[in-house]
Parts: C-alpha cells; structure tokens; sequence
C-alpha cells in the first residue's frame, strides 16, 4: 500500500538544501512511499523523482514568525499547503521544520482536534539506558495544563507507543518530584487519581509517579507532564548529549595516554555518540489532532530530517490515528474535563 506524506520543504533554518537531500534518501529507502514537496517552485525546480511531486505554495512561515501571521496572513504557506493535503486526504501525514507554535495553531485549525480532545500534545522519543526510548509529552504545546489534560496526553501517548513499538499496553509515568502520591501540586496529584482510574479500567497501564531521571533510566515506556517542563527536559537531554560528546573529543586531543585510551576504547565511544545523537530521535507527533502532523527541529540537518520523515511514515503505515481516536472512544468517559485553548510555547519555535 503506498503511503503518501506532504512535506513543508521550506520550513527550519536550512530550508530546501536539508529538506530536499533528507527526501531524495527517504524515497530510495522506502520504495513504497510518495512524497507531496510542498513549496515554493523554483526552489523546489531541482527535485526530480517518479514518487514525488511539487504542490506549490507562494509563501514561507518564518521561525520568528508571530502564530497570527501565521494564522491570518499567510494562507498560501508551505506549512499550511502541507497541513491541508492532509484534510484533503491527498496525504496521511504532514512533516515540516517549521516554527512550532504556528505548525500547532495551523494544524489545530485547518483540521480540529478529536472528539474528547482537548489540546493536541507533542511527543517525542527521548533515549534512554535500556537500549531503546522513552516517549515524552507534552513537549511544549500547553505551558499551563490540567489534570484532564494530562490524562488526554497519557491516552494518546499510549496509542503512539503502541502503534509504533508494537507494544499492546505501554507503561505510563507521571512527572513528579518524587515518586510518593502525597508529593507534587494539586493538579499532579489529581491527574495521579484519574490515571489510577484509568489503569483500573484498562485504558491506560499507569505505573505510577516517576522523577525526571526515570526519562533516561527507561522506567516506563512513556512519561507524561505539561509542555513547560516537558520541554525543558527536551532541550536538556540535547545539551547533556553535545556535553559529553564535546567531553570525549576534548579528553582525547588532552595527552597521548588519553589517545590511546580513547583509540582502544573507539568503537564504545562511537557506540554512545551515536546512541545520544538527537537526530535520531527527530520528529515529534502532534497528537490529538483529525490528521497527523510531524515536527521536525528546526535546525536539523539531512539525517535528522529524514529521521523525521521515517518517523511519520510509520505513524502512517502502521494507522496511528486510527489507534488514537480508538483509545480515545474507550477511555471517553474519563475524558470529560473541561475546555480550553492551548497556549504555544513561545520558546519552543525552533
């Protein structure tokens, strides 16, 4: 079955000299996929490939580009050219490096969210010392979120992990600052109670309350908090990365003992940079949504682009929005909170 994803090429800081690259190896890697290059035309005008075709688009969504002018003045975006192949049903997912806070606003409104949704959420995996990730949300769409919410990130987050690890019922973790249900504010401990509940009724497999080293221990499969804290943690687990990569390289140039150490312990070191670079854990759903939409970070690069296409294309294949809005139905009893608007993180535009 081909699976057909529009990606918003001009989107992120590099543009169609990272975007287009990542394509042309997404496409001779997966012999089944179709691509919409949604952009500009003679930007696009080099691209040439049977599974591909340009949707053109006359404008571009700056990433220090305001949501409204996102919103209301730039209609003809390739953010939202590619956002709308997916209402059409000419995609099954969107994929762009744009900036966040607009891809959250277009895609909320060009395709609504699901009934029993409140405010889409955006999960991503982070590594963890298991061998494989963790997946974390919110990451930045809601700064201030209630205990609904929080019980509305978990249920999807759940359908995420299980559509593309496999897993029938992932473990879930609520951020804390200790593990003790006494601990944490009010809406913790009351998002705490309704996750309980959902455990108890099969919607979820709540673990418990986890501390934010449990991110990268691997103690549960997903790990649920508001945007604020959730991307935080996303951005430190970058900065931690580049730490102790910069690390390995300083302390091999120090002396020839370090040298030699660090050339008979090369194919470790080489092991760990590439089991923390970030790049291949690129592409964060935004979930909740009547389509699915992927964003990639804004500075990647070729492989980390293409990372995020790989990433929706196997949402796609392996019918993720269909799982969401099923888990949806099953937990809708719980999911009676109250509405409201989400807030984009204005720090997380990148």
């Amino acid at each position: 079955m081909t699976t057909t994803l529009a990606v918003d090429c001009m989107g992120g800081d590099h543009g169609p000299r990272v975007t287009l690259a990542a394509c042309r190896h997404f496409l001779e890697a997966h012999p089944e996929a179709q691509l919409l290059l949604v952009g500009q035309p003679d930007a696009l005008a080099s691209f040439q490939h049977p599974r591909a075709r340009v949707v053109p688009a006359t404008e571009v969504v700056a990433m220090d580009d305001a949501v409204e002018v996102a919103l209301r003045k730039k209609k003809d975006s390739s953010l939202r050219v590619a956002i709308q192949q997916v209402k059409t049903g000419d995609a099954q997912a969107a994929v762009s490096a744009g900036n966040t806070g607009a891809l959250m606003a277009v895609a909320r409104y060009v395709l609504k969210t699901l009934d029993g949704i409140d405010r889409p959420a955006i999960a991503s995996p982070l590594p963890n010392a298991k061998g494989g990730s963790t997946t974390v949300l919110d990451l930045g769409a809601n700064v201030d979120c209630t205990e609904q919410h929080l019980l509305q990130f978990a249920v999807m987050g759940s359908a995420l992990v299980s559509a593309l690890s496999g897993s029938d019922s992932p473990s879930v973790g609520l951020l804390n600052i200790g593990e003790e249900v006494i601990k944490g504010s009010e809406v913790i401990k009351k998002a705490s109670e309704l996750l309980r509940t959902a455990g108890a009724t099969g919607d979820l497999n709540f673990f418990g309350n986890v501390e934010g080293n449990d991110i990268f221990k691997g103690t549960t499969d997903i790990v649920v908090c508001d945007g604020f804290v959730g991307n935080v943690a996303l951005k430190s687990s970058e900065g931690v990365a580049s730490l102790i990569v910069g690390f390995l390289k300083e302390e091999a140039r120090r002396n020839i003992f370090t040298t030699m150490a660090a050339m008979a312990a090369y194919p470790v070191l080489a092991a760990l940079k590439k089991r923390i670079d970030h790049r291949r854990y690129n592409g964060a759903a935004l979930l909740g949504l009547r389509g699915l939409v992927f964003k990639s970070h804004g500075s990647a690069d070729e492989l980390g682009f293409e990372h995020a296409l790989n990433r929706a294309y196997d949402a796609a294949r392996n019918n993720l929005l269909d799982r969401v809005q099923a888990r949806i139905a099953h937990a809708r009893p719980l999911l009676s909170g109250p509405e409201g608007d989400a807030q984009p993180l204005e720090a997380a535009t990148t």
